[in-house]
């Protein structure tokens, strides 16, 4: 890469890196102290540290979900490289993995589609993970992905159906979250929210 990489000044992207038509050995080559997904060939730099609700929603989902599907289930959150192509690379926040699938576990991440993809919302990744991940999983043949938003606490799930990642349910409060998919999830949003305290921005 010979540090060519440059922020692109085009448009509204300002999260998309100039150049194009990269592989994931042009992705793994990168050592800047950035963080990027590769969409199509392209490199996306991903947004500064997520905020402190959004990580603890995601520390207690993924403790809850390894509670229950541990035994059948490899579970992992962020950072990991979702392989889904050598032209496209996600970070998911939790992924999960049949232990029947592990073939497709490699030192480099996890190369194929995960049985389950769970994305937290930031207000920087909104349109990212509802238009632009939603199809991209969609294509890869993700069968389920889950979208979180941290500050209600609800939870968007959407089903392979079709060759389209269908939205079916959106779950909240004392609703049992189940998948058909994935037997072994248990828990209700309420349970998830009752542990994160009420954060104020300070000025």
């Amino acid at each position: 890469m010979n540090g060519g990489l440059s922020l692109s000044d085009k448009g509204t992207n300002k999260d998309k890196i100039r150049e194009s038509g990269l592989t994931y050995d042009d992705y793994a080559s990168i050592d800047d102290g950035n963080r990027y997904e590769l969409a199509g060939g392209q490199l996306e730099l991903m947004s500064p540290a997520p905020t402190l609700t959004h990580q603890m929603v995601s520390s207690e989902m993924y403790e809850t979900i390894v509670q229950n599907c541990k035994k059948d289930y490899i579970i992992l959150y962020a950072p990991v490289d979702v392989i889904l192509s050598e032209t496209e690379v996600r970070q998911p926040d939790i992924v999960l993995v049949h232990r029947e699938r592990m073939q497709i576990l490699s030192n480099r991440g996890i190369e194929g589609a995960p049985d389950l993809i769970i994305e937290i919302l930031s207000p920087s990744t909104l349109k990212r993970d509802k238009i632009d991940k939603l199809k991209t999983y969609a294509d890869y043949q993700v069968p389920e992905y889950w979208i979180v938003e941290p500050e209600t606490g609800v939870l968007e799930q959407y089903i392979q159906i079709d060759e389209r990642l269908e939205l079916v349910n959106i779950f909240h409060g004392n609703e049992p979250v189940s998948s058909s998919n994935i037997t072994c999830i248990s828990f209700t949003m309420a349970e998830i929210m009752e542990n994160i305290p009420d954060l104020k921005d300070r000025s």
